[in-house]
């Protein structure tokens, strides 16, 4: 193991995003490409390390800024190798700046094994300030002034695979659609990089700049205020359902979409009994459930399916914001970053956002219920889901009554994979989704 290779490894084990958070990184470097010639006696750098140990290797973007002083952030150091002082680039400037650079004139650059490439979509993006923001569990994300005064939010991907991602694919998809319920995407870069596994090249998305919505609020600390101030959220709610019905239109008509058969269903049901195994596995509530659970999927199965399309693939209410301006918005169509980017940019059922969304509702009463002392919003939560999906009906339609057996299966089979989560990191909160569990196996749609 190289010196840099053990530098990084160390650091990676302490961030956030680093995603197998129960073992040690066992890296390989893969690559370098460097950004930008050095200035200042900076060198901008995109490395991508392979981590051999999960089951599955994955591959990480680590941008760093290598100084020959100790001038940088002390709060980025991660350090020294080779003589030089590494920072993390996420949090320096000078990488920041290279990055947008990039964006904003379509620039390029390649090492003998590596390479990174410019996208712009609308207007330059030129930086004169950023900082990063705090809290996000898999991606890097910054907030960076322009000369103009405006202001962008930049993600870096942590985790990168081989295709097109679809937090570019559909949010570049929207912007050039006129959407009002998405912020504008700005531009992004792409790269390529040897594959972890075997000698030919992996290439796909490493980053991207979007609008920065100035004072808008989180979808989740909205809700759990409200509901700890018992404050009615159905007006609110009611309007982000009418809002997910509009994302649903817009993707529908920006991006291809595709009549449900036999291969696709089967395709869902692999998966939900895939979960299903799982949970069943580790958690014996779930495994005594089981079989009503299976009844559940199988109905769902032979029931009639909606046209598929490009979703959100991961909704809930940490992933909208409120703008007093621009009413509800949608963020962050990654999806959910550990699966493979083919499965998750594959046309869907539009419901599976919606149970989503239900889910979080679920758990804003859930989180207030871990309290001490406990407060009970269990009708907040009824209202507020009641709400929501008669605002999905005021702009969809009859889709909601159409397909309920398709919406309770995949209600129920997100709660499965709660189930799974909760067991394995937070025990304590085990019960909001065993709950959810039995209330949607007795509420069930015969």
């Amino acid at each position: 193991m190289t010196e840099l290779t053990e530098l990084i490894g160390s650091w990676m084990r302490r961030q956030r995003w680093y995603s197998t958070k129960s073992v040690e990184p066992r890296l390989r470097l893969l690559a370098s490409v460097e950004m930008e010639p050095s200035r200042d006696g900076a060198r901008v750098l995109t490395h991508f390390f392979a981590d051999d140990a999960p089951r599955t290797p994955r591959v990480y973007q680590v941008p760093v800024v290598a100084r020959s002083s100790r001038d940088g952030d002390p709060a980025a150091l991660i350090g020294e190798a080779g003589g030089r002082h590494l920072y993390d680039g996420t949090a320096d400037e000078p990488y920041v700046a290279a990055l947008a650079a990039m964006m904003a004139g379509a620039g390029r650059a390649e090492s003998a094994d590596a390479s990174v490439r410019g996208h712009r979509l609308g207007d330059p993006v030129v930086v004169r300030s950023s900082r990063k923001l705090t809290g996000e569990q898999s991606n890097t994300s910054i907030v960076a002034e322009l000369d103009d005064g405006g202001l962008v939010l930049i993600k870096v991907f942590r985790v990168v695979q081989d295709g097109p991602n679809p937090d570019v694919s559909t949010l570049a998809a929207l912007t050039e659609g006129g959407s009002q319920r998405t912020p504008s995407l700005r531009g992004w870069v792409s790269g390529s990089w040897p594959e972890a596994g075997g000698p030919g090249r992996a290439s796909g998305e490493l980053a991207l700049a979007q609008d920065f919505l100035t004072g808008a609020e989180d979808g989740w600390e909205l809700a759990v205020s409200a509901a700890e101030h018992a404050e009615d959220f159905a007006e609110r709610a009611f309007a982000l359902g009418a809002g997910t019905a509009e994302l649903h239109v817009q993707l529908a008509r920006v991006l291809p979409t595709k009549p449900a058969v036999r291969e696709d269903v089967a395709l869902a049901l692999d998966g939900m009994f895939q979960r299903l195994t799982i949970a069943s596995t580790e958690v014996p509530a779930i495994a005594e459930s089981r079989a009503g659970i299976a009844a559940v999927y199988e109905i769902a199965a032979d029931s009639p399916h909606p046209l598929l399309q490009r979703i959100h693939g991961d909704l809930h209410l940490g992933q909208v914001l409120h703008s007093s301006a621009r009413g509800w918005q949608f963020i962050d169509f990654e999806g959910e970053p550990l699966r493979p980017l083919a499965e998750r940019a594959l046309p869907d059922a539009t419901l599976r956002d919606v149970a989503g969304m239900l889910r979080s509702f679920d758990y804003v009463a859930g989180s207030l219920a871990r309290r001490e002392p406990p407060i009970d919003a269990t009708a907040w939560a009824v209202r507020a889901r009641a709400s929501y999906l008669d605002g999905y009906s005021s702009v969809a339609g009859s889709v909601v009554t159409d397909f309920a057996h398709l919406l309770d299966a995949f209600e129920l089979d997100k709660a499965v994979y709660e189930v799974t989560y909760e067991s394995r990191h937070r025990p304590a909160w085990l019960p909001i989704p065993l709950a959810a569990v039995d209330r949607l196996l007795s509420a069930r749609v015969l």
